[in-house]
């Protein structure tokens, strides 16, 4: 999903966790990866460089402009106007405290991304994304679910965020206000240099882990089975893989990955799981091509049906970008509860 990056460690500002807050798709590294980046830029050109023709010159991992449009080439393609494709797929995971992990469901979707030169050395990100809940048995998307943990049939609620926009800076994004609900003291501005590694194969990866920690749009007191409590606590992982004559090459606006994106987060609002302990895990792959032949037949033709806007990403900066559960508070109403 596209970074999807920080929310809310801002006792760590210059760590991973102050990437991009998106759902999407974020990416940023450990201190640690960040210096194995800065030890490769500092060493001079490397022994390979010009293999194939392809000068690695150009892969300045420490310059935090280099890593601003590196970053834009993932998220988007600098070739502005042109828009790309992004896709996850994977399972969705119950895990209760001294209990088996279960596999719930499956989880499929897409997001369509556009950037947009703001003319100040910044770029707007413009994105649509939803994310689909499937039957892991006929991989049909679901419309109710029966949950076995109530032992109750619920109404599935999907992901469809229009839009989820961010700012692609030289600087580390400030924390997204989720509506204005994350009202936290904003971090100061640090350069933006992402954690790189290169490996023996021509492939440079990139990992980030996301922790969020800001109140929830879904109050227990007004919603009573949706509402995990009053504070949402949500962890992302990312890993991406890049081929690295693509990475040096300034001619490819858009860069293709693959990779994984996990999350862990409360139980989703639709399952009226209330405040049970327990929690959702997410474990996907992802990735953006210049195709869309891995999406599933069954997927396409239901948002077709019901998200067809969301083949075609969005032109302009609309606000708000709210996450799913900004969603559902505002399109939802709290399930009755349950009597007895």
């Amino acid at each position: 999903m596209q970074k999807k990056s920080n929310e809310v460690d801002s006792a760590v500002p210059n760590s991973r966790r102050n990437f991009i807050k998106t759902a999407s798709v974020a990416i940023g590294g450990t201190v640690a990866g960040a210096s194995i980046g800065k030890a490769m830029a500092s060493s001079g050109k490397p022994k390979n460089m010009k293999a194939l023709g392809v000068d690695y010159s150009t892969l300045k991992y420490d310059d935090n402009e280099w890593n601003r449009d590196a970053f834009a080439r993932i998220m988007g393609d600098l070739d502005f106007g042109k828009q790309k494709f992004g896709w996850y797929k994977g399972t969705v995971k119950g895990v209760r405290p001294g209990k088996p992990i279960d596999d719930l469901c499956g989880f499929e979707g897409f997001s369509y991304a556009r950037l947009k030169d703001n003319g100040d050395g910044t770029y707007q990100k413009l994105l649509r994304e939803v994310g689909y809940y499937i039957d892991l048995k006929t991989g049909e998307v679901l419309e109710e679910f029966y949950n076995p943990y109530l032992d109750e049939t619920v109404k599935v609620v999907h992901i469809a965020n229009d839009p989820f926009n961010h700012v692609i800076s030289a600087f580390f994004p400030q924390p997204p206000s989720y509506g204005g609900l994350n009202g936290d003291k904003k971090p100061p501005k640090i350069p933006f240099i992402m954690p790189w590694i290169e490996v023996g194969d021509g492939k440079v990866l990139l990992q980030n882990d996301i922790n969020l920690f800001y109140p929830s749009a879904l109050q227990p007191d007004k919603w009573p089975r949706e509402s995990s409590g009053k504070m949402n606590q949500v962890s992302e992982m990312f890993n991406y893989v890049f081929d690295k004559d693509d990475l040096a090459n300034p001619n490819i606006t858009g860069l293709e990955f693959s990779g994984s994106w996990s999350r862990i987060t409360p139980w989703l609002p639709w399952m009226l799981m209330g405040q049970t302990a327990g929690h959702i895990s997410y474990d996907c792959v992802q990735g953006c091509y210049n195709n869309t032949d891995m999406m599933s037949p069954k997927v396409r033709e239901y948002a077709k049906k019901h998200h067809p806007e969301f083949f075609e990403a969005p032109t302009e900066w609309k606000d708000p970008s709210w996450s799913s559960l900004e969603h559902y508070a505002h399109e939802q109403t709290p399930a009755p509860v349950k009597k007895g």
